[in-house]
């Protein structure tokens, strides 16, 4: 198979960035050293040319079975044929310890005795740069000869031995026996006995390393994974997707990526291939609210911080960007890398995101709604970042009627978008909720003007022939975002009005029970050519519409349908096609957040009605 389905993936990290584990032992892709690094490994973008760090066995007849330890983010791959049973180990160190970048590959035999195959081909600065290798014994040191100055040494406790800029070997591993790799960043030379060419005792021996820092990476997420407060029906599942948003955010910065993938295609064979390594204020906001929902405020601490600081780096109002680079820079230049085929042909790669130029009015509204949230069930929010949120609210309220690019990310011109309307209401609402809370000051025009963008919504998106709230001003199309209507609070989740816009969506882009953002035919709703998937994070936000509205059995098992679409680890990607495949960059945080607040609003519909149903058997 050239490529591997993107759900064959499993997906490891250390907080910095993140690398994709198939089902056959690859690593298929990882930027290094952080995630909106250039990649080293891109083969799920490339077959040939993209560069990857397999392990298999040398006989083909083998059957693979993938899990994460329990509560963790550490990564078994087992394979199995009639020589035996050896499983891969993959974790990246994560803890207090551990504050390099390193990926631990750890070999062990379960029974039997096999032979096996390694091959290290990294192709650095996304596959753009070449390589000088030099090779010691059993370590091995990769340089970039770009200007990026990227240098990796992989170390084991086997030969390994050089074909031309790679390294593949071949072992047998027996009974009982482990066999460790190692790939850590290289700075300074590693400390060698010249003589025999050799890592010296004053390095820590690769078996006792590997073991440390096994102990060490599980120990950490499983006290991680036990703060959380979610004790529901589906508690597996979900602490599988808080897993996954953790991993997706930057323990040196505290952003928060969309997902850690570039160029995976929305559609196979078509154009609509971004690339998401970056922290959208959107998305993070989102992130935030629902790690809050689980109990976890370090982390929405972390990115109150970050954003704070992107408040003052501004300046001036009206200039928030919709998404940045970890560290918080803007320019995200995009460019296509035209030399990669794309995932099963699809293309072009691109990376960098033009859509940060854009004007996304939503994003004050989900950025506020976080922050009130945070002031609400984590920290006070200091005066500062009030001061700067209280610009950018004033400047809203003079801007909120402009047409914009929407939460879609549209690329066919402006228009007045429901949804952004509905954002801005947020955001002033919950400025003026913030400030009553502390109290803060704010200006008395924030009442009207929030009543006023109200009362927009029903005079200039309210189709009184369809009965249902339209996409844009002016338009007869529905939109999956006006899902999230009842869930911010702004109408009933059984006001009439709602209840007749959901039986519209459901008409128009539901199918089975999986939700379509928008219709996206001839490219008239966004300005692309070609079709996508359905959006997973909207057929999660649908479930929780059905439960909020009462339909509660239709909820739940549309929900339990849902999840059997994620992979074999709980993963999910941005989309989902025809057949089920995986679709978009993998894993994406919104359909996993999106996960975690369905399977809570269930769960409180369900524990309501039960109680109602032991009170009227009480009577």
């Amino acid at each position: 198979m050239k490529y591997q389905p993107i759900e064959n993936y499993g997906i490891i990290g250390d907080l910095n960035t993140v690398a994709l584990v198939g089902m056959n032992g690859s690593i298929d892709f990882m930027c290094f050293p952080d995630f909106d690094s250039p990649s080293i490994f891109a083969k799920i973008l490339d077959a040939e040319k993209g560069g990857y760090f397999s392990l298999h066995p040398e006989k083909e007849n083998y059957r693979t079975r993938q899990m994460y330890l329990p509560d963790t983010n550490v990564l078994l791959t087992r394979f199995l044929s009639d020589e035996g049973v050896v499983e891969i180990t993959d974790f990246m160190p994560v803890g207090e310890t551990c504050e390099q970048n390193d990926l631990v590959r750890r070999v062990t035999c379960v029974r039997g005795t096999m032979k096996f195959h390694l091959s290290c081909s990294p192709r650095f600065n996304y596959a753009r740069s070449g390589h000088h290798l030099e090779l010691r014994g059993k370590q091995a040191i990769f340089k970039s000869k770009g200007e990026d100055g990227i240098a990796f040494c992989l170390r084991s406790n086997v030969a390994l031995q050089q074909d031309g800029d790679d390294v593949r070997t071949t072992f047998t591993i027996k009974p009982g026996q482990k066999i460790d790799f190692v790939m850590e960043a290289y700075g300074e030379p590693l400390d060698c006995d010249d003589e025999h060419d050799e890592v010296s005792e004053t390095l820590e021996p690769i078996d006792r390393f590997v073991e440390n820092r096994l102990r060490l990476t599980i120990k950490y997420w499983k006290n991680w994974i036990s703060k959380s407060t979610y004790k529901g029906r589906w508690m597996e599942i979900v602490n599988r997707s808080a897993l996954v948003l953790k991993l997706l955010t930057s323990r040196k910065y505290g952003s928060i990526v969309a997902a850690p993938t570039f160029g995976l295609p929305e559609w196979l064979g078509g154009v609509r291939n971004w690339d998401y390594r970056y922290t959208w204020i959107r998305d993070a906001s989102f992130t935030v609210y629902a790690l809050l929902n689980l109990g976890y405020r370090k982390e929405a601490t972390h990115f109150m911080q970050w954003i704070e600081k992107r408040c003052q780096d501004i300046g001036s109002a009206g200039y928030l960007g919709l998404m940045y680079k970890l560290n918080g820079d803007h320019e995200l230049t995009e460019s296509e890398l035209s030399h990669l085929e794309g995932y099963q042909q699809s293309s072009p790669v691109r990376i960098g995101n033009a859509a940060h130029h854009q004007l996304q009015l939503d994003i004050y509204g989900e950025l506020l709604d976080a922050v009130y949230l945070y002031n609400k069930y984590g920290e006070p929010i200091s005066y500062d970042l009030w001061k700067s949120l209280e610009d950018q609210i004033n400047w809203l309220c003079d801007n909120w009627n402009q047409p914009d690019e929407g939460i879609w990310e549209v690329r066919g011109g402006k228009k007045h978008f429901l949804y952004s309307r509905m954002m801005c209401w947020v955001a002033v609402d919950r400025a003026i909720r913030l400030g009553q809370m502390r109290p803060f000051p704010f200006p008395e025009k924030w009442r009207s003007i929030r009543d006023e963008i109200y009362n927009s919504v029903f005079k200039d998106f309210w189709d009184e022939e369809k009965k249902c709230f339209v996409q844009s001003k002016g338009s007869d199309e529905v939109d999956g975002a006006t899902l999230l209507m009842p869930m911010i609070r702004f109408l009933s989740p059984r006001d009439p009005r709602w209840l007749s816009t959901l039986k519209v969506i459901e008409e128009n882009l539901v199918s089975d029970f999986l939700v379509y953002r928008y219709r996206s035919d001839e490219g008239e709703s966004d300005g692309l050519p070609g079709e996508e998937g359905t959006f997973s994070m909207c057929t999660f936000w649908y479930v929780e519409c059905l439960a909020k509205a009462g339909e509660i059995e239709k909820a739940r098992l549309n929900f339990e349908k849902m999840l059997g679409y994620a992979n074999h680890l709980g993963l999910y990607s941005e989309m989902l096609g025809f057949q089920g495949e995986h679709l978009g960059n993998t894993p994406q945080a919104f359909t996993h957040l999106g996960l975690i607040s369905a399977a809570i609003s269930l769960d409180e519909q369900l524990n309501d009605e039960r109680n109602k149903e032991l009170a009227d058997n009480a009577l």
